[in-house]
């Protein structure tokens, strides 16, 4: 499960006790509310129907592949479906191609999503062997589906501008940057980069 209200709260009082810069930004624009996704390849499969496409047109698809397979579609669902039914749910020859990628490889067991690895870079690893899931996607499943704590994804543009803001930095940092500027969040960059999330939407920053 990922990361709870409660456990937010905790990790950012943490870090802010170590950090005035965090002290201040809490105290400015509060808590973030927890983001939680269900374990399991169901998100990942939503995290591909949603790639380059509006909220509202992936949730179009998602229900139209939701009523074709059924509510509780098992890859192999998938898998038997051919390339018209899927194009009729909505699905792009790539995004078909990412889909049954994921189903191969959890149906045949290479992917087991009950038994990922617990060293974070090792779990990025195993995900990203699912053609159309990069490390910025993996992250985002270790963070909001399994509540890892010191996930960083820092290949987001909202991380890396939110991080610009509040260390007061000239520019945007780059990925490689906003790695490196993370580290004096750890054990605890889950909790911050759902913090930066909820600073860059907000006016108080």
């Amino acid at each position: 499960m990922g990361l709870t209200n409660a456990q937010l709260r905790d990790h950012l009082d943490t870090v802010a006790g170590d950090d005035p810069v965090v002290a201040a930004a809490l105290e400015r624009c509060g808590y973030p509310e927890e983001r939680i996704r269900p374990t399991g390849y169901k998100t990942l499969l939503r995290t591909i129907v949603g790639q380059q496409v509006s909220v509202a047109a992936a949730t179009s698809m998602w229900n139209k592949l939701e009523a074709e397979l059924g509510e509780d579609f098992t890859p192999t669902c998938l898998l038997e479906r051919d390339f018209d039914t899927l194009r009729a749910c909505g699905l792009s020859r790539q995004k078909q191609g990412y889909a049954r990628s994921l189903c191969e490889l959890v149906a045949s067991g290479e992917v087991r999503f009950d038994g990922l690895p617990a060293d974070d870079e090792e779990a990025i690893a195993e995900l990203t062997k699912i053609k159309g899931i990069g490390r910025w996607s993996a992250e985002i499943y270790l963070l909001f589906a399994e509540g890892r704590q010191d996930i960083w994804p820092a290949g987001d543009l909202a991380v890396q501008e939110a991080v610009g803001r509040l260390l007061d930095l000239a520019a945007r940092p780059s990925e490689k940057e906003t790695r490196s500027l993370g580290d004096r969040w750890r054990p605890h960059r889950g909790a911050m980069a759902i913090f930066t999330w909820h600073t860059y939407n907000n006016a108080a920053l």
